[in-house]
Parts: C-alpha cells; structure tokens; sequence
C-alpha cells in the first residue's frame, strides 16, 4: 500500500487508546495496521478531578511508540483525538500538551464533536440507517439521531462503562433510574423511538459476539449483525451468570472487555428499555471511520461503499477491468426492474466473478463465495452476503442445486432462489463471452411481454450457440419461470 494513501487515526479514549491506520479507497477505508493500549485513563475519575498518574505515565509510553510507528508510516493525515477523560479531567490540558511535545498533534473533541464522529461512522457503514447511534466508551455514551446521510441531533451522556460500574456498585436499579432522568431531558427522543438501535463501540462489539454464542449464529462478521429488542433481557442475565473468565473464552472476546460485560449488557438493557428500538444493530464503524467519512466531499459521500470496497479489493485481480460492469449491464437485461438494494449485490457479484479465472478451477466456486461471506465489506449485512455468495457459488460452477449450508441459515428461500438465477446469468456470460466485456455487448439478453426471455444472436455470431450455452439459458429461464428463445 502507498504511503500516500494512508490516513492515521490515534484515538485517545478513557478506556484505551488506539491507534489504527487506515489505507484502500477513501468510501470503503480498510484498516491497515490497529494497535490498542490499555491505559484506562478514565479509571477512578470524577469531574473536576486529576488523571490517574498511573495511567498518564502508560498512555504517555505508549503514545511515544505510537508517534515513533507514525515517523516510519508516514502517513498523509495523522489526526490525535481525546475524548471524555481528557475533556472532565482538571489537568486534561497537561495531559494534551505532554502529548503534543511527543509530535502527535493532539486535540480534545466536544460531546458534541465525538456524537457527531459517532454518527457519521455509522452512515459511513451503513449508508440507509435511521434511527439512534448509541456510542459507549469508557468514559461517556454518545447519542446521536442519524437520518437522510445526515447527523441530526447528538448529545454525550456520563454513561460509559467506567462511571456505569460505579452507579451500579452503589445500589440495585440506580442505572435504570439516572438513565432514565438524562434521556427524559432530551426533548428530541421521541423522533428516534421504535427505529432502529445502532451500537457502537469495543464493548458493545464483544457483547455482541456473546449473542452469536448464545443463538449459534454461523458467520462471525460483527458488521450488520442485529437482534430484537427483548433480546437484551436474556443476554444481560446470561452474562452475569457466565462471569468474566467463561465470557473471555469466546471467541473475539478479550479479558479486558469480559470484565466490563455485566455493565455494559446492563447498559444496553436499560437503554433498550428507554428508547423502544425495532431492532439493535452492530456498526462495525465507529468514531474513527467517522472522523474519515466527515473529510469527504458530497461525491464521494455519495458512493456506494460495498461496490468501492469490493472494486478495490479486486482490482489487481481482474483480467479485464471492463468486464464487470458489462456483465452488469449485460445481465440488467434479465432483471430489468430489480431495486437498486438488490441490483448492487448482484454488481458486487459480478466484481467478484470477474477474479475467477485466477482461481484454481477446482476451487473457483469456493473462494467466490468465501470472498462474499468472509470479506472485509461494510454496505452489506449477512443476508446480502448469503446471495453473493450464492451468486458466485452458481456462476462459477458449483452444483446449483446443492447450494452451501450456511447460506440458508443466513438468509430466506426467495432471496437466495433470486440469487441462484444471478449465478445462472453470470454462468452464461461466461460461456458466451468468456470474460470479453465487447462479447456481451453483441448478445444482449432480454425479457419478453409474453413472458420470455430472449438471447439475441446476430447470425454472424451463431456459432457461439453450443448445447452448453443453450442449457445454461434454459436453466436460467427455469429460474425466472420464463420460457427461452434464442432469436437471431
């Protein structure tokens, strides 16, 4: 990766301090290299208070190794943020100058500065989310209502997982009842309530990974994974009934966040309780991707982050850079009224198959649909992942009738047999073109009123007409419940 694509973020948080360096297409940014430091700034803090100096000493030495990996990275961007420990600490200003004197730029965000970052991470993901973004560090949960690509209201609350372990030390239902008060004082909740709960944050992340224990889930990808409501219920019982030591057993559940899981499932219950979501929802973006996300100009904003995400990652890869959008093109003719929510998987898809060929042909069905589910896509949640991968796993040549088990555990009978028949599309382009994206353009394909769907030959290009062709358009034709003609 180009040092002049790289962008560093150091996030200096009241729990712990990162630093992540970001490279790939501005729309789809990919994490490079992600250190965390356990610093625990906010530990023992009240307002007005000092800073551990403990942890000032910990967070300072780590800070230096931080500044002396950014002097080697080199990086075109290097922004240092400190968040709620920084901001209610009395000496939160020393702490921001030692910091400065390290060459790392410091600089302290509001509540309302890191709501809004919040915010703008989870559109960045999720470019269609409605509904409140709740943001637990460990010094303060950030609210922000996100609507239209827009951040709308925002607001930080004392409630990180640090000060919610103390409310909660002090008496039985206490959380319940302070949340209560701060959220009643908002006069703007109402409009976020019975949408969708958006979290994030490590924290909620780790718990997240305890529900996909618990329910069996098959695809470990935090991003987009969701739950009801009620959910909540169950999940902060078992929690405190699992304790810290069997909860860090989990996969992607490291000590320090099982320590902190009884309080921030605690959290999550009682906010669930005020706010009344239609359905809680993992944002693997954050502030961090926020901070990125708000530099963009309105057309970049504007892209769809799973096609650039997609088209980055197989750039390299692709025999002929054209041919993904032509058979894009090419295969609209068969799916001409598809919703643009569904045509951009197919897109995806077709992006994706476009690398088979540099597959090993006995495994070319597979590392298609591994690409699809296991990706490093944002844009997408494990449904449309499920049809990618059904997708490829058709069209490039797996056995259409023996999809792979997970995918139906991922996703429902109607998307998948839609999915199915984009594999039988793909799987003719090939045969027809073989990966020549001016093939296609001669033998478009297209649906009839009398419920056909017609291959149009010109004679000069008759003999590309074989058995495999013609049965690969009458299976496709099967899947659409359409009857087949090749006219010339």
């Amino acid at each position: 990766m180009s040092n002049s694509k790289r962008q560093a973020i150091v996030d200096i948080g009241s729990n712990s301090i990162r630093l992540v360096v970001f490279g790939g297409p501005p729309r789809a940014p990919a994490t490079l290299f992600n250190e965390k430091l356990m610093a625990g700034l906010g530990r023992g803090l009240t307002p007005g208070g000092r800073l551990d100096p403990g942890s000032v000493a910990t967070a300072l030495k780590g800070l230096a190794r931080f500044a002396a990996l950014l002097r080697l990275m080199e990086p075109i961007a290097v922004r240092v943020v400190a968040t709620a420990a920084v901001r209610v600490a009395v000496d939160g200003a020393d702490f921001l100058a030692a910091v400065r004197a390290l060459g790392l730029p410091a600089e302290l965000l509001s509540g309302d500065e890191e709501a809004e970052a919040a915010g703008f991470g989870v559109i960045a993901a999720m470019p269609e989310a409605e509904g409140l973004v709740a943001d637990m560090g460990g010094g303060s949960l950030e609210l922000a209502r996100v609507v239209g690509g827009k951040v709308h209201e925002r607001v930080s609350l004392p409630f990180g997982v640090i000060p919610v372990g103390t409310i909660r030390a002090d008496g039985r239902g206490l959380l319940r009842k302070a949340l209560r008060k701060a959220i009643r004082q908002l006069d703007w909740m109402h409009l976020a309530t019975g949408q969708q709960l958006y979290l994030v944050g490590g924290g909620w992340r780790a718990l997240a990974r305890v529900h996909m224990h618990r329910v069996g889930w098959p695809l470990p990808v935090l991003g987009g994974y969701s739950f009801a409501p009620d959910d909540t219920r169950w999940l902060k019982a078992d929690v405190r009934e699992a304790g810290a030591v069997r909860l860090a057993a989990l996969p992607g559940v490291s000590n320090a966040r099982a320590a902190q899981l009884a309080d921030a499932s605690a959290l999550l219950a009682a906010l669930t309780l005020e706010v009344a979501p239609s359905r809680i929802v993992i944002s693997s973006f954050g502030l961090r991707e926020g901070l990125l996300f708000a530099r963009l100009g309105a057309k970049a904003r504007g892209q769809d982050p799973l096609i650039e995400g997609v088209r980055h990652t197989v750039g390299g890869q692709l025999q002929d850079a054209a041919y993904p959008e032509a058979l894009l093109a090419w295969s609209d003719g068969a799916f001409p009224d598809e919703p643009p929510a569904l045509r951009r998987l197919r897109h995806a898809a077709c992006l994706i198959a476009g690398t088979g060929w540099a597959s090993n042909p006995n495994f070319r069905a597979i590392e298609g649909e591994d690409m699809a589910l296991h990706g490093n896509w944002i844009g997408v949640d494990a449904a449309g992942r499920a049809m990618m991968a059904m997708a490829l796993h058709v069209g490039l040549g797996g056995d259409p009738d023996v999809p792979p088990p997970l995918l139906p555990q991922l996703a429902n009978r109607d998307s998948l047999a839609l999915a199915r028949a984009w594999g039988f599309a793909l799987r003719l382009a090939q045969r027809l073109g073989g990966g020549a994206p001016q093939a296609l353009a001669e033998v478009p394909l297209n649906l009839t009123a009398d419920g056909g769907i017609v291959l149009s030959v010109p004679r000069a290009d008759l003999a590309l007409i074989d058995g495999p062709s013609e049965r690969r358009l009458a299976r496709l034709a099967l899947a659409l419940g359409r009857d087949a003609r090749i006219d010339s």
